[in-house]
């Protein structure tokens, strides 16, 4: 009964349904062995006494080891993600200043990928706190992304497409790096790779094909791909599908919810 009331474990109040639902097993256990040695109702009653007090300070226990088992093992309970569903932690707080249009498409994006999560049942912590760092990378050369660029110009109509590729591949790399010097869990880690999977950077490679038909130049696709790895759970499939759902809606010039609906099934089967 107490490990069914934490599989997932998402918040500090769980502790009460622990206590309860353990009590609940032990109740049922100590009443039907009563019945069947005919103990005394006394007997009976000293024992759901005792059981009562371990119901309570089994989950008081387990929670507080918890919390160190985590830290020395390096282990991340949704418990520990809350910590991460936190828009005053450092590395948001940078992204804020240094890449404000990628923090609004990261809040954007946490909103959808949390309702995504809830729809289907996957995990809205994880999904939400992975959203929240995906784009970390951005930081180091914000002005070469796209939202970041109001007023400033294109800085990439200066570079040639491979060039530019490579800018906007190595946010990933940059991203993991930056993550690790702060200390992410793994699991939020995971998101800034597999956002992107092994897609193409399809805008630098069709344009690096048209410059190579006038030059006679080759053009090696794998130079466009993001190194992935592809998306290996839910949630960051879910982050991948909202990641680019939230940058086409920005590029429509006409956001009708039919266009959307087209566009977002288009985004899903292409993936």
């Amino acid at each position: 009964f107490a490990n069914y009331t934490v599989r997932d474990l998402r918040s500090r109040t769980q502790m009460f349904k622990s206590i309860g639902s353990t009590l609940v097993g032990y109740g049922i256990a100590i009443i039907a062995l009563g019945l069947q040695h005919s103990a005394e109702l006394q007997e009976v009653a000293e024992q759901i006494v005792v059981a009562s007090i371990n119901a309570v300070i089994g989950p008081l226990l387990t929670f507080g080891i918890l919390f160190i088992v985590e830290r020395v093992f390096n282990i991340t309970s949704d418990l520990r993600l809350l910590e991460y569903d936190n828009m005053n932690h450092p590395l948001l707080l940078e992204l804020s200043e240094k890449a404000p249009g990628t923090y609004q498409h990261t809040l954007t994006i946490a909103r959808l990928a949390d309702s995504a999560a809830r729809a289907i049942d996957a995990n809205p912590i994880l999904a939400k706190a992975g959203s929240y760092f995906h784009d970390i990378g951005k930081i180091a050369k914000a002005e070469y992304f796209v939202e970041n660029q109001l007023n400033i110009g294109n800085k990439h109509d200066r570079l040639s497409p491979l060039k530019s590729a490579a800018i906007i591949r190595n946010h990933v790399e940059d991203g993991i790096e930056l993550g690790r010097e702060y200390g992410l869990p793994q699991r939020i880690l995971e998101f800034i790779p597999r956002h992107h999977g092994t897609m193409l950077i399809k805008y630098f490679y069709v344009k690096a094909l048209e410059d190579s038909r006038n030059k006679g130049t080759i053009v090696n696709e794998d130079d466009f791909r993001y190194p992935g790895p592809k998306p290996n759970s839910r949630e960051t499939a879910i982050v991948m599908l909202a990641d680019s759902v939230e940058a086409l809606s920005r590029t429509l010039d006409s956001s009708t919810p039919v266009q959307l609906e087209q566009a977002i099934a288009s985004i899903s089967k292409e993936r």
